[in-house]
């Protein structure tokens, strides 16, 4: 099976500060990778290179055949990225539908798809990005990348500061859109059990290098191991 994703050697920043130090990962095509580590160890870094915001400084990536580290930000989208950063960036002064509707692209998933899936966002349909809440607003950003119709969603930490019943919802969906729908995803998150769960495998970063990389279930199977890389308890 070809890959969907290869990084080799990466090392990126912010400016002149390198932050990612020689990355390596890879990722078929249908897989979800659990990206794990503590807090400033390079994650969410990782993300916004592959988005393409940040200064890569060396190495490649290469996604579905395109040398993606030579596509310049505003075609990401159109090589397949879907992107839901931690700030999501939804449009507030628009309306939840015209969100959708602003950057919609042909494909399976469609607005009205978005809808089946985040019920709430159907009945605030007319609703501004100002008047979501921010489980709400999370949901929003979802599914604008979902309309992008890519082939890789970048997740990073979708579940942050959201209630339990919405972090419940936003599990179910991502399950949903990854395991039943065969969309391939990054997800950074410090909820690694929940993570882990609904992943295919997993890579730990530490201090901007790759410090463990493996199945998800592996790590699952191995808490003594998780606590050891994470620092987190069960």
């Amino acid at each position: 099976m070809a890959e969907l994703l290869k990084v080799e050697n990466l090392s990126a920043g912010y400016g002149e500060a390198v932050v990612l130090n020689n990355v390596s990962l890879s990722l078929n095509p249908g897989q979800t990778l659990a990206l794990l580590g503590r807090n400033g160890t390079g994650k969410t870094t990782f993300i916004n290179t592959l988005a393409g915001t940040t200064r890569q400084h060396g190495g490649t990536i290469t996604f579905d055949g395109v040398a993606l580290h030579k596509v310049p930000l505003h075609q990401r989208a159109h090589a397949g990225i879907g992107w839901v950063p931690q700030e999501r960036n939804i449009f507030k002064s628009l309306t939840v539908d015209e969100n959708l509707s602003a950057v919609a692209r042909p494909g399976p998933w469609t607005p009205a798809r978005a809808y089946e899936m985040f019920p709430r966002l159907a009945e605030r349909k007319t609703n501004l990005g100002t008047q979501l809440s921010g489980g709400e607003q999370q949901m929003l950003a979802v599914a604008r990348a979902l309309v992008l119709n890519p082939k890789l969603l970048l997740l990073d930490e979708p579940l942050e500061g959201l209630a339990p019943i919405i972090v419940q919802e936003l599990l179910r969906a991502i399950r949903r859109i990854t395991r039943e729908e065969g969309l391939s995803a990054i997800i950074v998150e410090q909820h690694p059990q929940a993570i882990l769960a609904i992943s295919d495998v997993a890579a730990v970063l530490d201090r901007g290098t790759v410090v463990h990389s493996g199945t998800a279930q592996s790590l699952l199977d191995q808490p003594e191991l998780l606590d050891r890389l994470l620092g987190v308890a069960r």
